[in-house]
């Protein structure tokens, strides 16, 4: 038997937190009882800088619950960071974390599905949704065309996948090598390597508090995930670059054949559309390099990605 933890990664969750430690509580246990998981298995709470009653709740089911542990960070972190935090801090007591949101809206009874897919040899477990019918259109449409864009950017994920998985220990010790501040998991975790395999199911609604993840966020986690594993955005800058180069070639002996011919005429608006046009395009190929250069910078400063302010355990049951 090996000893399983579950990673769960708190914002401001006091409205879902209680359910879900009984939740989670009731699938160790009946792994437990199965003969699947040792009993000294357990549920890792990391408290991400949460303004609510988050960690107040967490100390209290420490208290009463013997497989429940918490973590404190000083900071909030954001939810990668936190993730991480987690992972790292059991990737030493156990022999295989699952990460799953709090929310609890990706199915806990997939679980014992990962755990034997874990026995029959596989390192990584991806949980995967195999529908998006609880998502709005919105939602839907742009959470479908956020694969499909990292795809063609080149980034590796896997399609429909969050931070639902269960890794090995190997797995885990492999992800602490890489120290990068910028973090996607998404992303990171399939350059790891190893076996893997895949269990699939129904997101379901979110029960009670609400998304942590905003339009601008997403966005934000979008374009963190295409600059930390792409260049192609770069690329396609200079491709942009090469084909304005072209039409500017052929605006100007289009210009001198009109000169020549006596053709030409005041052309005050286009002479303005075309700075506006170019302009633009230098502004946007800028941000765009500056987005790898801010990234570089952040990355030589070395800084902690999170810091622990109180690690709670169970020793005491």
């Amino acid at each position: 038997m090996k000893r399983l933890m579950i990673v769960v990664p708190c914002y401001n969750e006091e409205e879902v937190l209680c359910d879900t430690a009984k939740q989670l509580t009731g699938v160790i246990e009946n792994l437990i009882r199965k003969g699947k998981i040792t009993q000294n298995s357990g549920i890792l709470f990391v408290n991400d800088g949460s303004r609510d009653k988050t960690w107040e709740l967490i100390t209290e089911a420490n208290k009463t619950n013997k497989y429940v542990y918490g973590l404190n960070l000083a900071a909030n972190v954001g939810h990668q960071n936190a993730l991480l935090a987690g992972l790292n801090t059991v990737k030493d007591i156990c022999d295989i974390a699952i990460s799953i949101d709090a929310d609890l809206q990706d199915d806990i009874n997939v679980i014992e599905q990962m755990v034997d897919k874990y026995y029959e040899g596989a390192e990584i477990v991806y949980g995967v949704r195999n529908d998006r019918k609880n998502d709005s259109f919105f939602k839907r449409f742009t959470a479908q065309s956020f694969y499909k864009f990292m795809s063609l950017m080149g980034v590796d994920t896997v399609y429909n996948h969050a931070d639902f998985r269960l890794m090995s220990k190997p797995a885990l010790k492999e992800l602490s090598n890489y120290s990068e501040r910028n973090l996607f998991l998404r992303g990171i975790v399939p350059q790891i390597g190893y076996k893997t395999d895949f269990v699939y199911y129904a997101r379901k609604p979110r029960t009670a508090g609400k998304s942590k993840y905003s339009l601008k966020k997403m966005l934000s986690f979008a374009l963190d995930g295409i600059t930390s594993f792409s260049i192609k955005p770069i690329k396609l800058v200079a491709a942009l670059g090469a084909v304005i180069i072209l039409c500017t070639v052929i605006a100007f002996i289009y210009t001198l054949i009109s000169y020549f011919a006596g053709h030409t005429v005041a052309g005050w608006s286009s002479l303005m559309i075309s700075i506006w046009f170019l302009g633009g395009v230098q502004l946007f190929s800028i941000g765009i390099v500056g987005q790898y250069v801010g990234k570089t910078y952040i990355e030589t400063k070395q800084r902690p990605r999170y810091n622990i302010k109180e690690f709670l355990n169970n020793e005491k049951h």
